[in-house]
């Protein structure tokens, strides 16, 4: 008997060892997937819009990117349901139509976060690729204000250090961009480097009150990550096709809806449409470290690849600024520590982080908004 025990307990052990095997590799391709998706969206973006030639309409890409996504999640819920389309089109008439309040609480997000897409393109438009992702990182900063004055959420004093950090390095980029944007952006006369600043700008402070907002009136949700992606796709569908007339109508309804389309652009569409989604799903495996740590690591991805690909020149300056920002935000993701909070708080808001353990915390977790980097 005490030998089947034994035999059992070793069972367990080995079956433990192996478990945490497979979850420390899943970390490290989580983290690849997140460098990879963060880095080469912004990378591609920047290349496409410097081509010489066609260029494609932006608000058509933004279009094309949520009909891709949605078509997607409209597929993963299928096969969620094995392939039951009677009960797919159940459970959407449902998820969309009878909980209609549900669903209409999700246009104000929908709107900031179509809005946001194209607010990027202009920005990597008109910004070199490295400025913009260390400028970008700005949506730590909003977010947590935003999480502060909605959520009364709280911060620790590393927290608080680590936005004062950010916002120092991201400055000290900006005046060296100031000093060098004659030569980083005369290659180029359709490209505006204060438009690009402020498009970055105005999208950081979309980006962290949408996703405020967004956990505010969605927490204890019980809808899937993909129906929550399904329904912010028919409003961003319909408010991409909206912006689309509004700026662009005219030159479409002559040149057509794909006009300027090449392999690198559907590329580019393709990753913004399905990086976020398997983003979504590996960003289970990756704790708050990692994910400060992807987004540092892919600042510095960035850098280096904008040196070979666009010529960009590194100097003191934007060296020390895009330290202090990658410094910052390994800082701000480290573990609160018990008892070492400041500012406002609430008993169910010890953490910027929704609280996965609450009804509906899990998917707001996976839930990544439609965003080029990671949230």
């Amino acid at each position: 008997m005490a030998g089947d025990n034994d035999s059992r307990g070793g069972e367990e052990r080995t079956a433990g060892r192996r478990q945490s095997e497979v979850n420390r590799k899943l970390k490290y391709i989580s983290l690849a997937v997140l460098v990879v998706q963060n880095a080469s969206l912004i990378l591609s973006i920047r290349y496409v819009r410097t081509l010489p030639g066609d260029r494609f309409y932006t608000t058509s890409a933004v279009v094309m990117a949520e009909i891709l996504k949605v078509l997607t999640c409209l597929l993963i819920i299928l096969l969620q349901k094995r392939c039951n389309v009677k009960e797919m089109v159940i459970l959407l008439v449902d998820s969309i139509v009878f909980q209609y309040k549900d669903t209409l609480k999700l246009a104000v997000p929908s709107l900031i976060y179509t809005l946001q897409n194209n607010l990027q393109y202009v920005a990597i438009s008109n910004l070199p690729a490295a400025t913009f992702q260390v400028t970008y990182q700005l949506k730590i900063l909003t977010t947590a204000l935003f999480s502060v004055l909605m959520l009364r959420k709280s911060l620790t004093r590393v927290q608080w250090v680590s936005l004062l950090l950010l916002f120092c390095g991201v400055a000290v980029v900006q005046v060296q961009q100031e000093g060098n944007k004659e030569a980083s952006v005369s290659d180029s006369a359709n490209q505006k480097y204060t438009v690009g600043l402020i498009a970055v700008v105005i999208s950081c402070l979309s980006s962290g009150f949408a996703g405020v907002y967004f956990e505010k009136i969605l927490k204890g949700s019980s809808a899937s990550v993909w129906m929550r992606n399904v329904q912010l796709g028919i409003f961003g569908m319909a408010l991409g096709m909206l912006g689309l007339w509004w700026n662009d109508g005219p030159a479409i309804a002559e040149h057509g809806f794909l006009f300027g389309y090449t392999p690198m652009v559907w590329g580019v569409i393709f990753n913004q449409a399905f990086g976020g989604l398997l983003v979504a799903v590996v960003v289970k495996y990756a704790d708050n470290i990692l994910k400060g740590f992807a987004t540092s690591f892919s600042i510095i991805v960035s850098t280096v690849m904008s040196i070979y690909l666009f010529a960009f020149h590194v100097d003191l300056l934007f060296t020390v600024g895009a330290g202090l920002v990658i410094g910052a935000v390994y800082m701000y993701s480290l573990p609160k520590p018990a008892g070492g909070v400041v500012g406002s708080s609430s008993p169910s808001s010890s953490s910027l982080r929704p609280d996965s353990s609450t009804n509906g915390g899990s998917q707001m977790e996976a839930f990544l908004p439609k965003s080029v980097l990671v949230k």
